[in-house]
């Protein structure tokens, strides 16, 4: 297992430097991650991500004559009062001009918060909440910016994605049924209410239609009974929490019915790998803003290999995309120069059109959220095999083939 953070509200880590190194003047970077909690192995990703951007930028002698260190706030539980308690702490670090994550609360409504302070701020959580803050005001959140693209991919691409699997013969579909599952979360919620519409107008039937409390689950096989009542085509879960996905795997292979299991996010990060062994294999499961660790792509590939030559282990989708979150502000300082002049910074940083490892980063204007597609950030679909994610969708960046389940075999 990784090696846990320390636990305290606050942790204030500054990149080593040669002691012949002259300091020039430091620019704090805060991040908001969930170091302790369910989401622990994200929040160490998120922070992994900017201290490996940090130290390749000191290495270089900083930024428009600025070097870094990294402020990082525990969120926990990304519970309103822990998300705001550290939010609040950053805004009120001296010396701090920035605030990455990967993801504080599921709401947002940190983004207020940035917006209130004027704090450029980059994050990688849920879209339609963020966009629904900004799109009131654009103009009022020049701070404030998402590299998670548009969750409609989310909603509308796992039918159509399901449906040409079976027609490429790799299983039927018998009576086009769905079991659904979700997490009481806004994340979780969003991304199943969408996929109920879209498997209905598809001409689906909904088997189980079921929503659990947020946080961690001890035993899914009620549910599991439910589901096995009426065998589905499909099984569909779409809480991310990593452990809560690995034991609905783990129990679901107690006794698998004859139909794909999709997951939603959590077999992307390592852990949940490491939870279900193979268990895991034949899981199928999409993100957006996956690192896209394919020769079609080489800024995904060259980061992927930073990342796991400093660590030892791969990322998953936040440890690269931090890195990235940092190389954005990076770039918005060497234009502007000034650290301080967040007004400025905020607006460079959004009129970033480059490629990243998730994809081609453009924002649009009127939500500040990263555009959605094959030729900006894609939906990108996954299957475990041999205890690893392979990308079979889009075809422009797989890195291989769906293969039927072994327990769809038998």
């Amino acid at each position: 297992m990784k090696k846990l953070l320390k636990t305290s509200a606050v942790l204030s880590t500054a990149v080593l430097l040669s002691a012949t190194t002259a300091y020039a003047d430091l620019v704090k970077i805060g991040v908001l991650a969930p170091l302790t909690g369910p989401t622990a192995s994200d929040g160490e990703e998120f922070v992994r991500g900017v201290e490996l951007a940090v130290k390749e930028a000191n290495a270089k002698g900083g930024v428009a004559g600025h070097t870094f260190e990294v402020v990082v706030a525990d969120v926990v539980d990304h519970s309103a009062a822990n998300v705001s308690a550290a939010a609040e702490r950053l805004i009120g670090t001296d010396g701090l001009h920035v605030i990455l994550t990967g993801y504080a609360s599921l709401s947002m409504f940190e983004v207020e918060l940035m917006g209130e302070a004027n704090m450029p701020y980059l994050s990688a959580g849920p879209s339609p909440q963020f966009a629904a803050i900004v799109a009131n005001n654009p103009d009022g959140y020049n701070c404030c910016w998402s590299l998670t693209a548009d969750f409609k991919g989310y909603e509308t691409d796992v039918t159509p994605t399901i449906e040409a699997l079976s027609a490429a013969g790799h299983f039927p579909l018998e009576n086009k049924t769905v079991a659904i599952i979700s997490s009481d979360n806004p994340y979780s919620k969003t991304i199943s209410e969408g996929m109920k519409v879209a498997f209905a107008e598809a001409g689906w039937t909904i088997t189980l239609d079921e929503l659990v409390p947020f946080g961690p689950v001890s035993d899914w096989r009620p549910i599991l009974a439910k589901v096995r009542e009426n065998a589905p085509d499909v099984i569909i879960n779409t809480d991310y929490i990593p452990s809560n996905a690995a034991l609905f795997t783990n129990q679901f292979q107690e006794n698998p019915t004859n139909s794909v299991l999709f997951l939603q996010y959590a077999p992307l990060v390592p852990e949940f790998s490491e939870l279900t062994g193979k268990n895991a294999n034949g899981v199928l499961f999409n993100a957006i803003g996956a690192t896209l660790n394919v020769d079609a792509h080489p800024r995904g590939k060259d980061v992927s290999a930073k990342y796991l030559a400093e660590y030892g282990v791969p990322s998953g989708a936040y440890g690269t995309a931090l890195y990235e979150q940092a190389s954005i502000y990076f770039d918005a300082l060497e234009a502007v120069g000034d650290p301080t002049d967040h007004d400025a910074i905020g607006k460079a940083m959004g009129a970033t059109k480059r490629p990243i490892v998730a994809g081609n980063l453009e924002f649009d204007q009127a939500t500040h959220v990263a555009r959605y597609g094959d030729d900006f950030v894609p939906v990108t679909f996954f299957q475990i095999q041999d205890g690893k994610g392979v990308m079979i969708s889009p075809d422009k960046f797989k890195s291989g083939a769906f293969v039927t389940p072994s327990w769809m075999t038998k």
